[in-house]
């Protein structure tokens, strides 16, 4: 079981890597990893469990957060709907995005991250991500909203950049125009 102790911090060089793809048929070692991440996220969004072992709450983890510099990652999310959206990935990749961006009006966070870091990340607002899962099947995910973001915040990890990288310095609170604010 992944714990906080385990999950890299952002002066850490394998943030900044490009992650190499995985093989498939993905090997067991690399199927235990990938089931490792939905497990910490799914554990940290339980209060009782989270409490227990010192979790901070994600909804997403990429491989490179556990120092391992493959192209996995895991989302656990709700979309507007409230319907819980759960992803666990081999080598996710944006296929299509939408011209429109969207930003959440709460900034993003980064279990990598200790401290809060204060701007709007602009992000598209619908995705399109081929990937394959766990069990080995082909996926192609259309995705907008708070997934679309969580999505494209992950699959960053496994191309070395982190969410700040987008925050405009001299103004981190501007909105591009025609930017849809998504609440979180």
């Amino acid at each position: 079981m992944i714990k906080m102790n385990d999950i890299v911090r952002e002066d850490d060089p394998v943030l900044r890597e490009k992650a190499k793809e995985v093989p498939l048929p993905a090997s067991e070692e690399d199927k235990a990893i990938l089931a490792s991440l939905i497990e910490y996220v799914k554990n940290s969004q339980d209060p009782e469990i989270a409490e227990k072992y010192g979790l901070r709450p994600g909804i997403g983890l990429a491989a490179p957060q556990i120092g391992v510099s493959k192209r996995m990652i895991a989302v656990h999310v709700n979309d507007e709907n409230g319907n819980q959206l759960s992803y666990a990935l081999f080598n996710p990749k944006i296929v299509s995005h939408s011209v429109e961006k969207a930003y959440l009006t709460s900034g993003e966070g980064c279990l990598s991250v200790d401290r809060n870091v204060p701007g709007y990340v602009h992000r598209y607002a619908r995705v399109t991500v081929k990937a394959v899962t766990l069990e080995g099947e082909e996926v192609k995910l259309r995705l907008k909203g708070l997934p679309a973001i969580c999505m494209q915040h992950e699959i960053d990890h496994l191309n070395g950049v982190m969410f700040y990288d987008y925050i405009n310095e001299k103004a981190p609170f501007q909105i591009e125009e025609n930017a849809q604010a998504i609440e979180r």
